[in-house]
């Protein structure tokens, strides 16, 4: 069983001892410091957090024990209870909240919960606040409000419409063009919210939608990750049910990945090269992606006399180096769509919303849209990581051994070779090293991230 205290939030394993594990004790020491973060920086009497949650068996556990130490800080409370992580960043600016948090591991199994802490703006917070936080949860300086001082809390469940009606508003999403084409879509949202808010929006759009996997009761059906080697069953129910297509999001619906007519994955990897196809063809400009996604938004981008650019990987970094190069659309090849004309965060109905659009504009099925793209094909590997392995000289090592190669070591290293690349790095939000690889041939990509997980199997002697 695991915690992992990071600058992203601390995130952990369900039950066990205090400090190895997500207890109710670290949970209550984590929120405090987040509070606290909060009553040192704005400086003001009466702070207001906006707290939403995933459908994790945990949840309601996780969601009593943040909210009530908040409000022993003084702070008021916007409780959307079931909600999204997309949906919590909406509703912090538009309340005018000071922070907000979402309580979900987002992809990973159900024994995990999280918490993903956010700015005024709705935005995860930077290095440096998240950094400040974790000092505070280790000095354990918190200072609790007297009983006349007690935060409120005020239930809100409207936001999963309202967010429904934002995405609806935008300008590149056309809910009429999308009805006249009436799809029929397959929606595997592995037991968690997405099973509400897509189907709400899909059906506000006019698309026929055939559920699986859509209660909210926090039993995930498979893993919640959405890989090809998870998604065997809507693969099978998008074929038989003769679909357009079909849709698959995480627990917390951050991540996107469609399922082509022919039952095939369209790849996670291009959910956002879709998208950033059709928002480039109408506004042109700028793209960012992390260095562990594809080359194929590079592709898309010089087709469209645009500039692309990698961040390191990780929410705040890309959303950092967008604003930076006032990039219109850009996300991380994991499935996950930011599309600022809405909001600074990965949002799976802002790319539901938009590849709609986009294919009701096309004479093409799905599966003849995929192909018409730059084929690349990416190798996801791991090394679950021991306290005996010191990644760092790892990765020194790895850095040496190909230093002839272009490489970049902003976030691990990544190895750009002429017709493939390798990134290699220590996961922010779980025990392990991840070893991403493309190329022009899945065999060959295959092949490369074989290679590279030999070797360093044989630089630690395992």
């Amino acid at each position: 069983m695991t915690l992992i205290k990071s600058i992203s939030g601390i995130r952990g394993t369900i039950g066990g001892v205090v400090g190895d594990n997500l207890t109710p004790v670290d949970a209550v020491k984590f929120a405090s410091a987040y509070g606290t973060f909060l009553k040192n920086s704005c400086k003001r009497d009466k702070l207001t957090v906006v707290v939403g949650r995933d459908a994790r068996v945990s949840g309601p556990m996780i969601h009593n024990l943040i909210t009530n130490t908040l409000i022993g800080l003084g702070i008021d409370i916007i409780d959307l209870g079931l909600s999204t992580t997309p949906t919590v960043e909406i509703a912090v600016p538009l309340e005018k909240a000071d922070g907000g948090i979402i309580l979900t591991a987002s992809h990973n199994p159900k024994q995990w919960n999280a918490l993903k802490l956010l700015n005024s703006k709705g935005e995860f917070l930077s290095a440096a606040e998240g950094e400040l936080i974790l000092k505070i949860a280790e000095d354990e300086s918190f200072v609790f409000s007297e009983v006349d001082d007690l935060g409120t809390i005020y239930e809100n469940e409207a936001y999963m419409d309202i967010h429904v009606d934002e995405v609806l508003n935008l300008p590149l999403v056309d809910a009429e063009i999308v009805a006249k084409r009436k799809f029929k879509v397959v929606v595997d949202a592995v037991n968690s919210s997405g099973g509400i808010i897509i189907p709400k929006l899909l059906e506000q759009m006019g698309v026929e939608v055939v559920k699986l996997y859509c209660e909210p009761n926090g039993h995930f059906p498979h893993n919640p990750e959405p890989l090809k080697e998870h998604l065997g069953d809507i693969c099978k129910l998008v074929v038989e049910e003769k679909a357009d297509f079909g849709i698959v999001v995480d627990p917390d619906v951050d991540r996107l990945a469609f399922i082509s007519n022919d039952g095939e994955m369209f790849g996670e990897e291009y959910t956002l090269v879709a998208c950033a196809d059709y928002v480039l063809s109408k506004t042109p400009g700028n793209t960012v992606s992390n260095m562990s996604s594809s080359r194929a938004l590079r592709d898309i981008t010089n087709k469209h006399n645009g500039s692309y650019q990698a961040s390191a990987v990780g929410e705040v970094n890309v959303v950092e180096l967008m604003k930076a190069t006032n990039a219109i659309i850009g996300g991380e090849g994991n499935g996950g769509i930011i599309y600022p004309e809405l909001h600074y965060g990965r949002d799976s109905l802002v790319g539901v919303a938009l590849f709609l659009t986009y294919l009701a504009n096309q004479d093409k099925t799905v599966a003849e849209l995929r192909a018409s793209y730059p084929q690349y094909y990416m190798s996801k590997n791991k090394i679950e990581l021991t306290p005996q392995i010191d990644v760092d000289a790892i990765l020194v090592a790895m850095t040496e051994k190909y230093k002839s190669e272009d490489i970049n070591t902003i976030d691990g290293v990544k190895i750009d070779f002429a017709e493939n690349w390798v990134h290699l790095r220590k996961s922010n939000t779980e025990p392990i090293i991840r070893i991403y690889t493309e190329a022009k041939t899945q065999n060959e990509a295959d092949a490369l991230a074989l290679r590279i997980i030999a070797e360093i199997k044989g630089i630690v002697g395992i």
